[in-house]
């Protein structure tokens, strides 16, 4: 089922990355880490009729409010991160219910989310229900390509200053500086004293795979690693 919402507000986080505030007159409700879908019509050349448009955003933010962020990245030759980048504050859009397989599993459990990109949208909301509800400690694994990219480092800042129990660690991959360069995944095991966690991953395909991977080669067990499913069959052997 679609609804309409309404953009109140847009703010520029990165150079690709605009954060959008959409707004509705009653409560968002989903499970933080669970996707909507945003959803248009765009004019197709081949046909006579229009093409329908559906993508996934994650809410940034935990539910039960009358707004959502959605932190969206422009890629040129994209539909719908073109078209939510065109909006402007007042208009209105239409948005599917929440749904998504990446979800925090146990709040008891000491915790490691490893993102990259826009992969670290869910990973902001559980998060977030983590500090609420978590008993454990949480470590949160972020890897971009340089500073200018990086996502929502000045609230993760401003947790983990408010919250003993959160640590954080970037990575960069094509930008030399003080903290730790390559892969996020790679520094797993540099940055944790034990592996007996629950790991939560999101990001491009092949980081989730290759994540996925370095994990079983440290001998986390399967059961322990949670990711939304579906990039496995996105990377070609």
């Amino acid at each position: 089922m679609s609804f309409e919402a309404t953009i109140t507000s847009i703010h520029r986080m990165t150079p690709r990355v605009k954060q959008f505030v959409v707004e509705r007159d009653e409560p968002f409700e989903f499970e933080p880490g669970e996707h909507t879908n945003v959803e248009f019509e765009q004019e197709d050349p081949d046909e006579d009729e229009d093409a329908e448009v559906s993508r996934p955003y994650t809410a940034t933010n935990t539910p039960g409010n009358d707004a959502i962020t959605l932190a969206i990245k422009r890629y040129d030759d994209g539909t719908a991160s073109v078209y939510m980048h065109d909006r402007e504050p007042g208009d209105t859009i239409t948005l599917a219910e929440f749904h998504g397989e990446l979800t925090l599993r146990d709040t008891d459990e000491d915790v490691v989310f490893v993102s990259t990109g826009t992969g670290i949208t869910p990973m902001m909301a559980m998060l977030k229900e983590y500090l609420e509800e978590g008993t454990g400690e949480a470590h949160f694994l972020y890897g971009e390509k340089s500073q200018e990219n990086l996502m929502y480092r000045e609230t993760l800042d401003q947790l983990a200053s408010e919250h003993g129990n959160l640590s954080l660690t970037f990575s960069l991959s094509e930008e030399d500086w003080d903290g730790r360069t390559g892969h996020v995944q790679d520094h797993v095991e540099d940055v944790l004293d034990d592996l007996d966690r629950h790991f939560y991953v999101c990001g491009v395909p092949q980081m989730v795979v290759d994540t996925k991977d370095h994990l079983d080669d440290l001998d986390v067990p399967e059961d322990r690693v949670f990711s939304e499913g579906w990039e496995d069959g996105e990377v070609e052997d």
